[in-house]
């Protein structure tokens, strides 16, 4: 990928705003860059692609238009069922992979929401800066759904139980202060400045000895227990439940007539 070439692929825009340093830009901006199944496929692609690629030693993830990452795209979700959706849970959890394993230092650039799995997407990298404006939520509770994207993975060591466990069962916004102080994410900036600081991380760290921060990412994930893996285990069979529930059906029904939903506990 050279300087000044912009590559688009399915919902992304590709850029290298300095050598060595690869952006990649969710560009969806209509949808608040709510992921669909080719904007998935080429986020997985793009990120083994930076894996493999000698030349490119930092990667920044950000979004287009008004925020970060809504989530997945509700309307494509509630289109499958059975096996379908359990291969689309198997997609997500790829794309999760790819961000968390590549042996590069990733910097997550944060503006508006970063809701459900594009909470997970910033998690997954490994340095967060926020814009004053961004807020982080795990809204999966409002469809009746668990959490996926291996946010109860990243949200055990970001945060710890007690508060992942907040975020989870009242699914409100954290704020970006808020994050700052509970360590979620690394920096907060005026909005103006969010991109300016992100590529002078990254380029920064592009010019590091990236070899070695890659084992440093190895070090730090063999420090997990349970690995993100075995998480994403679990997190499938308990998304194959919630699927089944009423619950889930109740609010799908609410989100389609744009109504508060009535759960029952069933």
């Amino acid at each position: 990928m050279g300087q000044d070439t912009v590559i688009e692929k399915a919902g992304l825009l590709l850029d290298s705003p300095s050598p060595g340093v690869a952006e990649v830009r969710l560009n969806r901006p209509e949808k608040l860059n709510a992921l669909d199944e080719a904007t998935y496929r080429a986020l997985t692609e793009v990120f083994q692609q930076l894996h493999e690629d000698p030349a490119v030693r930092a990667v920044i993830l950000c979004g287009a238009g008004r925020g970060f990452c809504s989530g997945s795209d509700i309307g494509a979700m509630l289109k499958t069922t059975g096996p379908a959706a359990r291969a689309r849970l198997q997609r997500r959890h790829a794309t999760v992979q790819a961000i968390y394993r590549i042996e590069k230092p990733v910097v997550a650039a944060v503006h508006g929401p970063a809701a459900g799995i594009g909470f997970s997407l910033a998690m997954a990298s490994d340095l967060i800066l926020a814009a004053e404006n961004a807020y982080f939520q795990q809204a999966f509770t409002n469809v009746g759904l668990v959490p996926d994207g291996g946010s109860v993975f990243f949200m055990g060591q970001r945060l710890g139980v007690a508060r992942a466990k907040d975020l989870v069962m009242t699914g409100r916004r954290l704020g970006a202060q808020e994050a700052l102080d509970w360590g979620v994410i690394n920096r907060v900036l005026p909005e103006a400045q969010l991109m300016d600081e992100a590529r002078a991380l990254a380029a920064e760290l592009a010019a590091a000895p990236t070899f070695v921060l890659g084992l440093a990412k190895k070090m730090f994930a063999a420090t997990c227990a349970p690995s993100l893996e075995t998480v994403l285990e679990i997190e499938s069979y308990a998304a194959d439940v919630a699927r089944a529930s009423n619950d889930h059906r109740e609010g799908v029904m609410a989100f389609r007539e744009k109504r508060k939903p009535l759960f029952t506990g069933e």
